[in-house]
Order: C-alpha cells, then structure tokens, then sequence
C-alpha cells in the first residue's frame, strides 16, 4: 500500500552571510554525483530551503566510511567565500532511500529520471518545498506496486512547479466534467469529447501518461535551452 508520509531530519536550516563566507545549512537528498579529479566530486543536492545547491564534495570518491552515494538523505551544509563561487559541502547522510531500488530495474529507472530532471531543469538556490517533499514521498514509495502512478504523479508535481500545471477535472471549453477524453497542449487543461470534435489532430489523447508529461518536460527544457536528460527519453513509453 502506498504511504505518503515524507522522511523529515530535525535540522534547523540556516543562512548566513558575513565579511568572510556565506553559508546554507539545510536537509537534503544527494541527487548526482561527478568525478573531479581522483579524489573529489562535484555533487547536487536538493535541499528542503534552499532547492538545489551545487559543490563540492572532497574525497568522495576514495572515502570508505561515510561514502556519499546517490539517494541519501542527510543534513548539509554549503560553504562558500562568494555567492558565485562553487561551494564546498560538507554532507552528514542520514539514511539511504536508494538502498532498496538497486535490484530492481524500474523503480531505479523512475529514481534516476527524477534526479535528472531536477538538476537540469530547476534553477540553483531557489526554494520548493513541496516539490521536495514529493521527491522524498516518490523515493519511499518507488517499491509498491503502483510504482508508474507514483512516477506520473511526480512528474505532474514538477510541471506544476515549472508552470505546466496539469488541469484534468473540468472542460476548458465547457467547464463540464464529463467525458473528459482530451487534454490541451496549449493550456495543460482536459477538453471533453463534444469540445475536442474539431481539435482532435492537435490534442493529446486521456488518460495521462508518461508520453504526454514527456511532451510538457521537452517544452519546458526548450524554453531553458537544455536538453532533457536521457534517462527521461528512455523511460518505457506509456500506453496511449
């Protein structure tokens, strides 16, 4: 059974500035993970304050205790001398939630579309909180059995904080409820079956799926100029 109850760390967030550094504490999820060098990573961590930081992580690639790794969840803190500078992080893991997805294809494929997706399309440094929370609800749920409706309902939570919000309860053109059988690409709102009639070539086809959120996510990586991660376009296809 699906629980959707997020995977909260007492950990007061703090920011500080002063004459010599600045400074983010937080709670996070360690979403990637770089080589720089031979000894250091350059990492991303989507914090509950302050969204998505980027730094580094010294000797992570050579510690053998506390070894950061994709998917953990802990308390950071990121420091730096100048608000342009990349910070350097020191990461305190918590809890591993990818621990249990490594045997298991599909759920880890759904883990890491949203982690690419997260660090190619949301600015550094700017808060969402309850994207955040979602992210951490998707980890502790990745396992049950509805695992492709947890997915889906993720990535309509990231086109909503992206400016996509999906609206599938009422006819854009009607306002009815009923026969809600088309969705626009336009306006992201569901269109009932008498309103689409002279539409249909240029409307996407209800229910929701993963190849109706891919088109959203590819619109939204245009605008921003980026592509969208390839572990999103290799995602098995929803059914249309």
């Amino acid at each position: 059974m699906v629980q959707f109850a997020p995977f909260f760390i007492n950990f007061r967030a703090l920011h500080i500035y002063n004459m010599h550094e600045m400074k983010l504490e937080s709670v996070g999820v360690l979403i990637n993970l770089q080589p720089l060098g031979e000894r250091d990573s350059v990492a991303r961590i989507f914090t509950a304050d302050f969204g998505v930081l980027c730094g580094l992580l010294r000797g992570a690639q050579v510690a053998r205790k506390n070894k950061p790794l994709v998917g953990q969840v802990g308390a950071v803190s990121w420091n730096a001398r100048l608000d342009s500078q990349l910070g350097v992080f020191h990461w305190d893991a918590e809890k591993n939630l990818a621990a249990s997805l490594m045997m298991r294809y599909k759920p880890l494929e759904y883990m890491n579309s949203a982690f690419a997706l997260l660090a190619t399309l949301l600015p550094e440094r700017e808060q969402y909180q309850k994207l955040y929370n979602d992210t951490l609800i998707l980890l502790q749920n990745l396992m049950c059995d509805s695992c492709d409706d947890v997915y889906l309902n993720w990535e309509i939570s990231l086109l909503r904080e992206l400016g996509y919000a999906l609206n599938l309860l009422s006819c854009s053109g009607c306002g009815t409820h009923d026969n809600l059988e088309y969705l626009s690409p336009r306006t992201g709102r569901a269109v009932c079956s008498n309103c689409a009639t002279p539409y249909i070539d240029k409307l996407y086809k209800l229910p929701l799926n993963l190849d109706v959120t891919c088109r959203f996510l590819e619109r939204a990586c245009m605008t921003q100029g980026v592509d969208l991660p390839s572990v999103r376009k290799m995602l098995v296809r929803g059914v249309k």
